[in-house]
C-alpha cells in the first residue's frame, strides 16, 4: 500500500514519521530501539501488536505504546493513493489517551444448572461433570430413558423465573421432582411441587424455549444453544468449563444517584432510562433509579438518553470520546482531507466487516474515518454535535442486520441530532444507520452517499467534565459554526432541553413544583408569591407536570441556545395578601380571597361567628394571636348526634305501626 508520508508530517506536524518495510521481521531492529527510547510511540500496525509488546517489554519499557490499524481501514482500498490524510488523522486519533474504566469482579464456583428438554441435556451434563458441578433439569414430561448411573442429580422441572448473572443466579421451578432410583425404560419421577429453588452460578439453557431473561444472550453465565444443533452445544459445553473462577468485567456506567430525575416523593418522572434498557439491569428506586452493575451489558442506551448526566458512559466518558473526535476530524482537515464522513462502529460486527471489505473488495473510501466504540449504541448527542462541530460532513453508524439488542436510544439520538443539524442550516441525510452483516454493502453505502460540505468554521473547542456540560458547550460551538444559525430549534419529545409552560389562570402559586424540580430550573421567591423558570436547567424529566395538583403545566422540547444567557423567566406572579391586622405580605391574594368566598356562610366553624373568619386573612403570627385572644377553639365543632343501633330502628317501626 502507498504510504503518503508528506501528508502524514503535514497532519502531525510535533511527531517524529518514520516509515518501514519490515518492521516486525527485518526491521526489527529499529522497533527495538524506539521502544527502549521511552518516550510516546505510535505503531501502525494492530497485527503484529503481541510481537511488537513482548520486544517492548524485553527492551524494558514502561509506557504504553500506542495502535493504528491503517491497512485494512485506510491502505487497502481503491482510494488508497488519497488515504494520506486519513492515515494521519487514525495515527493522531490512536495516541489520544483514554482514561481506564473502572471493573467489577464475579466469583463462580462451577455450579452449573443444564435445563433442556431431553437426552440431549444428559449428554451435556455427562460432557460437563468432570470439570464443574452439575444438574440436569428436564422439561416436562421428561419423558427420556434413566441414565446408566448417577454422576449427577437429574431433575423434573420447568423454569417459571430467573434472576441474577454469572455466580448469582436464583431459579424458581415448577412441577418439579426428583426421579425413582428404580426406574426401567423411562424415568418415574415422585411426588412434584410448585415454586422449587435453585441457586447456580452457570445456566446452560438447551430447551429451545423463551429466554427467561431479557436480552438473554448479554447475560453473564447464561448460555444458549439449539438442541438440535451439535456443534453449537458443543462449543457452549466448552464456555461453560471456562466459566470457573474469578473473573472482571469494566463497569460500563459510572452512576451518580444525586444527578437522577427519576421520582420525587413518589411521583415519577423520567424514566427515559427504564425505558431502552434491554438487559434488564435498571430497576425503580426511591427518587432515584438503581443500576446493577452487574447485569450491564455495556450497550450505552442509558447514558446516550439520561437528561442529567446521572448516567454517564465510561468506556471512555464522553469527553473522551470527544476529544478522539477532535483529534481525528482536525488532523484530517490539517492534513488536507475534505469532507470527512465519520463510521461509528463496534469491534465485535464492525471491525471484521471493515477488514472483510478491505481484503476482499474496495475497501473504505478516502474520505470515511472509522471510528471504533464499544457498542454504536453508546453514542448520545453530545458527541454528534461535537464531530459536526469539528467539521464532519456525515455520521453513519455500522449496525448488525439483526441487532443484538433493541436500539431505541440510537434511534432518539438520531432524531435529536437531525432536529438540531436540519433546524441549523445542515440539511437533511447527515446522520443516519447502516444495517447489514455483508461488508460489500457497507462499502456500497458509503460510496453512494454524497459527502456535503461541513461546518464553514470548524471549531477547535476542547471538552471537559460532565456530560450535561460538554453537550451545551458542543451544541454552543455547533451553532457558531452552523451554515444558517437560529436562537430556538424544536425538538421531538423526551428531548434533553426544552421549556415549561405554565397555565397562568389555574396556576394558585402552591409551588409544589418548585419541590420537585430536581435541577432548579422552576424557582420560588421568600419574599413574594412567584414561580420563575430557568430554561438552561430544564431536562424535561416531567417531574413538575406530574407532581402539579391543578394540571397546568405542559412540557415544550426545544433547544434554546440563548438559554445560558438568559435570566429565570417569570411564569406567573401576583400579588401577595396583607395582613389585616398588622399588614405584613404573606400568601397568594387572590387563593386568600378564594378561600375566604368558600367558607364564608357555609362551614360550621365560621357560620354562627362571622369575625372568626378574620383569621385567615392574617399572617401566622397574627393568628396564633387573636387565637389565643378569643379563646377560639378549632375542635369545637356543633355536638355529633347520639349513634344508632338496632333497638332505635325497631322501635321506630313498631311505633309507626302502632299510629297506622
Amino acid at each position: 500500500m502507498p504510504l503518503d508520508d508528506e501528508a502524514i508530517r503535514k497532519g502531525c506536524p510535533a511527531s517524529n514519521v518514520t516509515t518501514a518495510h519490515h518492521l516486525c521481521r527485518a526491521e526489527i531492529a529499529r522497533f527495538r530501539a524506539m521502544a527502549e527510547s521511552g518516550g510516546a510511540l505510535t505503531v501502525a500496525c494492530t497485527q503484529e501488536t503481541p510481537l511488537f509488546e513482548e520486544i517492548a517489554a524485553e527492551a524494558g519499557r514502561t509506557v504504553p505504546i500506542a495502535y493504528a490499524n491503517i491497512r485494512e481501514t485506510a491502505g487497502w482500498s481503491r482510494d488508497a493513493a488519497g488515504a494520506g490524510p486519513k492515515m494521519a488523522a487514525l495515527l493522531a486519533a490512536a495516541a489520544e489517551p483514554i482514561p481506564a474504566a473502572p471493573v467489577i469482579g464475579f466469583e463462580s464456583e462451577g455450579v452449573v444448572l443444564v435445563y433442556g428438554c431431553d437426552e440431549r441435556a444428559v449428554d451435556a451434563g455427562n460432557l460437563l461433570k468432570d470439570h464443574v458441578d452439575v444438574t440436569v433439569l428436564i422439561r416436562p414430561p421428561a419423558a427420556i430413558a434413566p441414565p446408566r448411573n448417577s454422576a449427577f442429580p437429574v431433575a423434573k422441572g420447568a423454569i417459571r423465573t430467573a434472576k441474577g448473572r454469572l455466580g448469582a443466579f436464583e431459579v424458581t421451578v415448577d412441577d418439579f421432582a426428583l426421579p425413582a432410583p428404580s426406574s426401567r425404560s423411562k424415568l418415574t419421577f415422585g411426588p412434584s411441587r410448585n415454586d422449587a429453588e435453585s441457586r447456580c452460578d452457570i445456566i446452560l439453557d438447551l430447551s429451545g424455549g423463551t429466554p427467561p431473561f431479557p436480552a438473554a444472550d448479554l447475560r453473564d453465565g447464561y448460555l444458549r444453544a439449539g438442541a438440535n444443533d451439535p456443534a453449537a452445544i458443543l462449543r457452549a459445553v466448552l464456555k461453560v468449563r471456562d466459566l470457573v473462577g474469578t473473573f472482571e468485567k469494566p463497569r460500563y456506567i459510572a452512576f451518580t444517584e444525586d444527578l437522577c430525575a427519576h421520582s420525587r416523593s413518589r411521583i415519577v418522572g423520567c424514566t427515559r432510562c427504564l425505558d431502552v434498557c434491554p438487559a434488564g439491569a435498571i430497576a425503580p428506586g426511591r427518587g432515584h433509579v438503581t443500576l446493577d452493575a452487574h447485569i450491564c451489558a455495556g450497550c450505552g442506551q442509558c447514558a446516550a438518553v439520561c437528561p442529567t448526566g446521572a448516567a454517564s458512559y465510561a468506556l471512555p466518558p464522553a469527553d473522551a470520546l470527544m476529544r478522539k473526535l477532535r483529534t481525528l476530524l482536525l488532523t484530517y482537515t490539517r492534513a488536507g482531507g475534505e469532507r470527512p464522513i465519520l463510521l461509528v462502529h463496534d469491534e465485535a460486527h464492525g471491525a471484521p466487516l471493515i477488514d472483510a471489505l478491505a481484503r476482499f473488495g474496495d475497501g473504505l473510501p478516502a474520505n470515511v474515518l472509522p471510528v471504533a466504540v464499544n457498542e454504536a449504541t453508546q453514542v448520545g448527542l453530545e458527541a454528534v454535535a461535537a464531530a459536526f462541530a469539528y467539521g464532519a460532513s456525515a455520521i453513519r453508524f455500522l449496525l448488525r442486520a439483526r441487532p443484538r439488542h433493541d436500539t431505541t436510544a440510537l434511534a432518539r439520538t438520531l432524531a435529536l441530532g437531525d432536529a438540531v443539524l436540519q433546524g441549523l442550516g445542515f440539511g437533511a441525510d447527515r446522520i443516519a444507520t447502516i444495517e447489514t452483516d455483508d461488508p460489500d454493502a457497507v462499502g456500497q453505502a458509503l460510496r453512494t452517499l454524497i459527502a456535503q460540505p461541513g461546518t464553514l468554521r470548524p471549531a477547535s473547542f476542547m471538552p471537559s467534565g460532565g456530560k450535561r456540560g460538554v453537550l451545551r458547550f458542543a451544541l454552543s460551538e455547533l451553532h457558531d459554526a452552523a451554515p444558517a444559525p437560529v436562537d430556538v430549534i424544536p425538538l421531538p419529545a423526551l428531548a434533553p432541553f426544552g421549556a415549561v409552560q405554565v397555565d397562568a389562570a389555574g396556576c394558585t402559586l402552591c409551588h409544589a413544583c418548585v419541590s420537585a424540580c430536581p435541577t432548579g430550573a422552576l424557582t420560588d421567591d421568600p419574599e413574594r408569591p412567584v414561580l420563575r423558570f430557568v430554561e438552561d436547567a430544564c431536562v424535561q424529566c416531567g417531574l413538575c407536570k406530574a407532581t402539579c395538583p391543578e394540571k397546568v403545566i405542559t412540557l415544550k422540547p426545544q433547544l434554546e441556545f440563548r438559554a445560558t444567557r438568559m435570566a429565570p423567566r417569570v411564569l406567573k406572579e401576583e400579588e401577595p395578601f396583607a395582613c389585616i391586622r398588622c399588614g405584613k405580605p404573606f400568601g397568594v391574594k387572590s387563593t386568600i380571597e378564594r378561600v375566604v368566598a368558600k367558607l364564608q356562610g357555609t362551614h360550621w366553624m365560621y357560620k354562627d361567628a362571622p369575625g372568626r373568619l378574620d383569621v385567615i386573612k392574617m399572617c401566622d403570627d397574627c393568628r396564633v394571636a387573636v387565637v389565643s385572644e378569643q379563646d377560639f377553639d378549632p375542635y369545637g365543632a356543633p355536638p355529633r348526634p347520639a349513634p344508632r343501633t338496632s333497638d332505635d330502628y325497631l322501635r321506630e317501626r313498631q311505633e309507626a305501626k302502632d299510629k297506622s
